[in-house]
């Protein structure tokens, strides 16, 4: 967003506050600009209620991924490509549509995780950019399930779209991750960087409203095992939290990553063949 825009805005707020369409348009501005690689006009100054209002749009902002791969699913049955092709094919194209960023998340805290007991240090290792071994083996060991678990939603019917739809439903879905790792329990790691604005921002009663929300809407896909699905998910992000608490004192922009796309494994494993 340009300057004039947000002086703009900010002069609408009036002394009642900013309106609501006005808060809500700059948060998914900023869930959009942060979780996906398109061009929106950017939010120039985040505050607390901006940064509070992007997580929680964080599903709707990625719409346009989930369609992205659902649309590459889809084409793929009908051309009668090769499923595990198409499946690694939307995999590349959601991980360029989000600039990777959470991919680099994810290899960061691994490498963290394994390289020192000592937090400053393994701060330092996350901090570097530099992927290490155990890194890289939980990006293949991550992508390699994502993908497999994929090849499931490739419709041999063309005129079945539930399984393809269902897999964009799931890439959406798996940005509910932070609701866990930005709730108000989980501290900042750093005083610096992306944890510090979005750190201590979802009330717990309203993460955990939301993911009891997610298992309802899986209970259109199977009563049994979308709702367990969910809760799963819940639980993997819930201990990657504490885990990375534990050892890193708080959480940082990596762990949002990590838990993305371990959320978004579990949701295409768990409701394969569903």
């Amino acid at each position: 967003m340009s300057e004039p825009d947000d002086a703009a805005d900010d002069a609408a707020e009036g002394p009642a506050g900013p309106p609501r369409a006005a808060v809500v348009g700059r948060s998914l501005r900023l869930a959009i600009g942060m979780l996906t690689a398109l061009r929106v006009p950017p939010v120039l100054t985040v505050t607390p209620g901006t940064a509070t209002g992007a997580l929680l749009l964080a599903p709707i902002a990625v719409l346009p991924l989930g369609v992205l791969v659902g649309a590459t699913l889809w084409v793929g049955g009908r051309l009668e490509l090769p499923a595990l092709a198409v499946a690694f094919v939307a995999i590349a194209l959601l991980a360029a549509g989000s600039r990777a960023l959470h991919l680099d998340g994810l290899s960061d805290v691994v490498d963290g995780l394994t390289s020192s007991y000592d937090r400053d240090r393994a701060l330092s290792v996350m901090k570097s950019g530099t992927a290490g071994p155990a890194g890289v083996a939980a990006l293949v060991l991550v992508l390699g399930a994502q993908a497999a678990a994929l090849t499931c939603f490739v419709p041999w019917d063309t005129t079945e779209l539930r399984l393809p739809v269902i897999a964009g439903l799931a890439v959406c879905a798996s940005r509910a991750a932070l609701w866990i790792t930005c709730c108000t329990l989980a501290p900042p790691a750093r005083e610096d960087g992306l944890g510090v604005s979005f750190t201590r921002r979802i009330p717990v009663p309203v993460a955990a409203l939301g993911w009891i929300g997610l298992a309802a809407l899986a209970m259109l896909i199977d009563p049994v095992r979308g709702p367990v699905t969910v809760a799963v998910a819940a639980v993997v992000v819930l201990a990657l939290t504490l885990r990375t608490v534990r050892r890193f004192g708080g959480v940082t922009g990596d762990v949002f990553g990590a838990g993305i796309e371990l959320t978004l494994a579990v949701l295409l494993i768990g409701l394969a063949g569903a």
